[in-house]
């Protein structure tokens, strides 16, 4: 027995929903996300949902206020971004638009060294999508930083 069951990280999201099903066919839409399973609840909600994308497994249900497990609306938004690396941030994003994400922040080389956009989907969930293009030292990218700030900092 593995304290870390096969196919898992030791940190994996989970995400609270408002329309689950929905949402899972938007994560397939938008990501290539493949459903691992899904367990119905009693009045038509999914209890439990696991997905993954690239090598990555994410956990969604419905919400259940009885549970106190809320969708982001119900706290005005959500304060965590779940952040995606995949082949091509470009392609990923329009793809996920069309399906009915809104961009928040629109693509870009960023000085770090990933090309990145962030996204909005139509659940509340809050996606920073990014291609790593080029590796950068950590000196380099305080250098970069600071010149971006003018000099401050």
């Amino acid at each position: 027995m593995q304290p870390v069951p096969a196919g898992y990280s030791s940190v994996t999201a989970y995400l609270i929903v408002e329309g689950a099903a929905a949402a899972l066919d938007f994560y397939a839409r938008a990501f290539g996300a493949r459903e691992v399973m899904r367990l119905p609840a009693p009045g038509g909600r999914i209890g439990h949902a696991e997905i993954e994308i690239g090598d990555s497994r994410v956990m969604l249900a419905d919400e259940c206020p009885e549970m106190d497990a809320r969708a982001p609306a119900a706290y005005g938004g959500s304060p965590v971004t779940l952040h995606l690396y995949v082949r091509d941030v470009d392609a990923v994003v329009a793809r996920a638009v069309a399906a009915g994400a809104e961009v928040r922040r629109p693509v870009q080389d960023q000085f770090y060294g990933d090309r990145s956009g962030t996204l909005r989907d139509p659940f509340g969930h809050v996606w920073h999508l990014a291609t790593h293009v080029e590796d950068v030292p950590p000196e380099e990218i305080q250098r970069r930083m600071q010149a971006m700030a003018g000099g401050k900092g």
